[in-house]
């Protein structure tokens, strides 16, 4: 466990090499993104992978404090992280959504820490991001007055986007009811960057998107693609299509980010489990 202000974050090390980081969503947790599709290890061997439970998620603690989950806080507490597990290094980095927001904070705090970035279904942003915040607000106080289960079983209602329609939705989240009102109200103040500094960012960027997802709109992935000025584009329209996201990430992990190739292997949840290391 690491101490940052007002948290422990738990961070799982598995394998030895070069440094590959992975976050994850909100209200998830790194050891659920394989289930969801969006764990871009599975397809690397001969890296040492990070998966990072941010602050209140997983097996990390938090505190009742919504400005504690802003992009910007969890991007503070990465490079923290980074500071201690590979210090010197630069590493690469993969996240989806909430995970994918605090790459972009941290990459354009601190460039010289990453090789490349791989951004996973980007969150609503901009003009996007106040419709979303109502529903986080609206959230916060549905898990006050009626608790986590009865927004679990509100979630299960709402189709799946088509890329994922061959998994099996998890919607409890993996926050606990304390906490998650707090987490909600950080995520409707917060926002992406200011398009005028992500264009500045002179980084290799990977963004992978799919389509009916009003959370993870396409509008955001197209004007990322548009503003920063190193990246590529790719869109999941089917499960078989979101099947060959790690092989694609670890291609341009390996092209970008200093890794080899030679060892990629077929992406799969059934793909053998390497050493771990609890950090």
């Amino acid at each position: 466990m690491f101490q940052v202000t007002g948290a422990q974050l738990h961070v799982r090390s598995t394998g030895d090499g070069p440094p590959v980081i992975q976050l994850h969503g909100l209200t998830s947790r790194a050891s659920r993104e394989r289930a969801a599709g969006l764990d871009m290890t599975v397809a690397l061997t001969g890296v040492r992978t990070l998966h990072i439970d941010a602050r209140a998620h997983g097996e990390s603690t938090g505190r009742p404090n919504p400005e504690d989950y802003v992009w910007p806080q969890l991007a503070e507490d990465l490079l923290q992280v980074l500071d201690v597990v590979a210090p010197g290094e630069r590493v690469t980095a993969a996240g989806p959504s909430m995970g994918a927001a605090t790459l972009l904070y941290a990459a354009l705090e601190d460039p010289g820490r990453f090789s490349s970035l791989t951004l996973l279904v980007p969150p609503t942003a901009w003009e996007t991001r106040a419709g979303q915040a109502k529903n986080y607000l609206r959230s916060a106080g549905m898990v006050e007055t009626l608790g986590v289960a009865a927004f679990a079983r509100l979630g299960r209602l709402a189709p799946p986007p088509p890329a994922q329609a061959d998994r099996t939705k998890e919607t409890m989240p993996s926050v606990s009811r304390e906490l998650l009102p707090s987490v909600f109200r950080g995520a409707a103040q917060t926002d992406l960057p200011d398009p005028q500094r992500l264009a500045q960012l002179d980084l290799p960027c990977q963004i992978l998107a799919w389509t009916d997802d009003a959370a993870h709109p396409l509008s955001t992935a197209d004007e990322l693609h548009r503003l920063l000025p190193h990246s590529t584009l790719g869109i999941a329209e089917t499960p078989e299509q979101l099947r060959a996201w790690p092989e694609l990430a670890a291609e341009f992990m390996a092209e970008h980010g200093g890794l080899t190739n030679e060892g990629i292997r077929p992406a799969g949840d059934s793909a053998p489990a390497p050493r771990q290391e609890q950090i």
